[in-house]
């Protein structure tokens, strides 16, 4: 049963595809009956037919199949690139088309309350879409539009001949119209001028509001009113409650229960307002991003709806603010760079087929499922990941392998329809200790994750807990009873599981599930949504972070990557025994790194690294390396930012004293330590020993 889950997580973490090959033709080669694309796991009976390798059905090979663009020779299909690469993208004919390829629209929807203003992020978001303007993705057709809210909502008429942008008010909420539907949404080419003028006025337009509701309902209302005749982005930039009209919001977090041992509430929304809405926009080929930059309670169980079901992405930034939280501000910038002009794809569905006898009943990641194998996708990014679970319907007896393939149907940002096609093919082995033997222990524990995230919501937080304990006891309960020929005392794993009870341990100390700690809804909420559709690589960070010792950095076994030279530090347990008061500590933990200066730290490190002259002298909230022109520095900064260079996202830098408010954090990461709420290694491993011998 694992084989499969594997599978399609490995297939589907990430949409990359290096040097891929890409075939225009008239004829796209399918199986007559499953409606399989053509790939290297078919068989060819001869030249003239080939047998699908998902339903087993013998096709005939067209006529235009039998040459082969690449030798530009004749009579050998099964050398064409569709036979040759399990990754492959087609330039989709006429008939994949509902309606000529949509343009790449974006449109901007930004809260301008009072308390937005205050954290100074609109001047940051202004000024980061004026330096990448010319590098949104698109053509000569690409239209992006404007929409302000607070208690009104404001439009920005941008049509060409202006001399300057036109703010229109509309202040009934309850009943929201588009006062000029034609001039809202704009040809980028044509209207460039309008846009920049806007972008440079938009930060000092309400520098002096007092306005301090927020109307985002009606604001999203508008927006998916703009959108409906041609789909696109929608990215929402919100920084409280939703507090007037429709979706609007109360606050359901109660500080007192942050650390309850026992389980968490409001883990799902308190309306549909949210997701009905985002269903809407889906239909309509629309998927709204959601940037949270706020230092308070935002129900993020809530609004999260309007991305998850529209195939958006969620960005959270607590506590943002510009003068008094610079590492967020770095990280938002990065970000909004990245975001802003990163690949996308438009109007896109997603189908996963698999081998008869096998069936697909649960999708995880950002969509909507249209039908039982369907994912709607309004928009898709290279950022995305998605997981699968699959059941085994029927005796595989026969069968030597079976095979996945996942089929990406989308318009480009150049107005291309386009088809990514992955196949990934996997023996069928008839004995337990081979399914164990090629267990993939990452891809579990982040399937795990996800069915534990959507327990939490549909049962309770125990519950899920309890789960993940007992997928531990099952599987290692299952290879010592059906594997091992010979009984023998203690707690025995198949190599490839050896980490699985640390990793399980690790997720019940995960800021998404663990009790008994301190921890905002929303930051547990915001972990939830990332171990949902993050990219499995980019998870496990999460989950089980790196620690390295870094002041002792050398060049030895280094890397070199355009001509620098990236130090390779080996990866300590997460223990304080690893920990030196000597010594400085590099912890990966994803989405944020700590490093953590001993008391009595080399002063060589001090100096040469950070640029102190001693332990008492480093900055409290120092979140930027100096660049010194030193080789300790050149080595430390060239390993941390190899490290970010690995993911799509920008991992903001803490450098932590014992002192620092940040250390608590640091500390929770620690995960073979025992802590007041949670088991050590070796006691979680007793305990799996325990009930494993009952």
């Amino acid at each position: 049963m694992q084989m499969p889950n594997r599978a399609l997580d490995k297939i589907l973490t990430q949409m990359k595809a290096q040097q891929l090959p890409v075939v225009t033709s008239s004829t796209i080669v399918r199986c007559r009956s499953c409606r399989t694309y053509i790939n290297p796991f078919v068989s060819f009976l001869d030249q003239r037919r080939w047998k699908c390798n998902l339903c087993h059905r013998v096709n005939d090979v067209p006529e235009e199949f039998m040459y082969n663009p690449v030798s530009r020779s004749y009579g050998e299909p099964h050398k064409r690139p569709e036979v040759q690469n399990a990754t492959i993208e087609f330039i989709a004919p006429s008939e994949y088309m509902l309606r000529p390829p949509q343009p790449a629209v974006y449109l901007f929807i930004l809260d301008v309350s009072h308390n937005a203003v205050e954290t100074g992020y609109l001047s940051v978001f202004c000024q980061s879409l004026l330096d990448n303007i010319d590098a949104l993705p698109g053509d000569s057709r690409t239209k992006v539009g404007f929409v302000t809210f607070n208690s009104t909502i404001h439009f920005y008429n941008l049509q060409e001949g202006l001399s300057q942008p036109q703010m229109l008010i509309v202040s009934d909420i309850e009943d929201i119209f588009l006062p000029t539907p034609d001039s809202l949404l704009v040809n980028l080419n044509e209207c460039k001028e309008l846009v920049q003028d806007l972008l440079k006025s938009l930060p000092t337009l309400f520098e002096k509001t007092m306005e301090t509701q927020s109307a985002l309902g009606s604001a999203l209302q508008a927006a998916y009113k703009l959108l409906l005749p041609t789909g696109g982005r929608m990215s929402v930039f919100q920084t409280q409650l939703p507090n007037l009209g429709v979706g609007t919001l109360q606050s359901r977090e109660d500080p007192n229960q942050r650390a309850n041992a026992k389980d968490v509430q409001h883990l799902s929304p308190a309306t549909d307002f949210y997701k009905k809405l985002a269903l809407d926009c889906s239909g309509q080929q629309v998927a709204v991003d959601l940037f949270l930059l706020s230092s308070q309670y935002c129900d993020l169980a809530s609004l999260g709806c309007i991305s998850r079901y529209s195939a958006g992405s969620v960005y959270y930034y607590p506590s943002y603010h510009h003068q008094h939280n610079p590492a967020q501000v770095e990280c938002f910038q990065k970000d909004l760079k990245r975001y802003l002009t990163r690949k996308i794809g438009f109007e896109a569905v997603m189908r996963i087929r698999c081998t008869k006898g096998l069936s697909i009943h649960t999708f995880h990641g950002n969509f909507f499922v249209r039908s039982t194998d369907l994912l709607s996708l309004p928009n898709v990014n290279p950022d995305a990941g998605f997981a699968v679970q699959m059941s085994i319907e029927e005796n595989l007896d026969d069968m030597q392998v079976v095979s996945f393939q996942a089929a990406l149907l989308y318009t480009s940002s150049k107005g291309e329809r386009r088809i990514r096609v992955h196949t990934l093919c996997l023996p069928v082995v008839n004995s337990l200790s081979d399914i164990f033997a090629g267990a993939d222990v990452q891809a579990i524990t982040g399937l795990l994750a996800c069915m534990a995230v959507d327990r939490s919501a549909t049962a309770s937080m125990g519950d899920a807990r309890d789960a993940m304990t007992n997928a531990a006891i099952d599987s290692l309960t299952s290879f010592r009873q059906s594997v091992l020929t010979i009984q023998q005392p203690g707690l025995l794993a198949p190599a490839c599981l050896r980490l699985f009870p640390l990793f399980i341990l690790a997720l019940l100390k995960q800021k998404a599930f663990r009790t008994g700690t301190s921890t905002r809804l929303d930051d547990r909420l915001f972990a939830m949504c990332q171990l949902k559709y993050q990219p499995l690589v980019y998870s496990m960070l999460m989950i089980h972070p790196a620690l390295y010792r870094v002041d002792d950095l050398t060049n030895e076994g280094a890397l070199n990557i355009n001509e620098r030279t990236i130090p390779q530090p080996r990866v300590l347990q997460l223990s304080v025994e690893k920990l030196s008061r000597e010594a400085a500590f590099l912890m990966d933990a994803g989405t944020v790194m700590y490093l953590w200066i001993g008391r009595n730290c080399h002063p060589n490190f001090l100096t040469q690294v950070l640029g102190v002259p001693s332990y008492t002298a480093v900055p409290d909230n120092l979140y930027l390396l100096p660049e010194l022109d030193t080789a300790e520095s050149q080595r430390t900064r060239a390993f941390i930012g190899w490290l970010r260079d690995q993911r799509p996202f920008f991992p903001s830098l803490h450098v932590i004293r014992d002192e620092s408010q940040l250390k608590p954090t640091f500390m929770q990461n620690m995960i073979e330590d025992r802590t007041e709420s949670a088991l050590s290694y070796y006691e979680f491993l007793l305990h799996l020993q325990q009930q494993i011998s009952k």
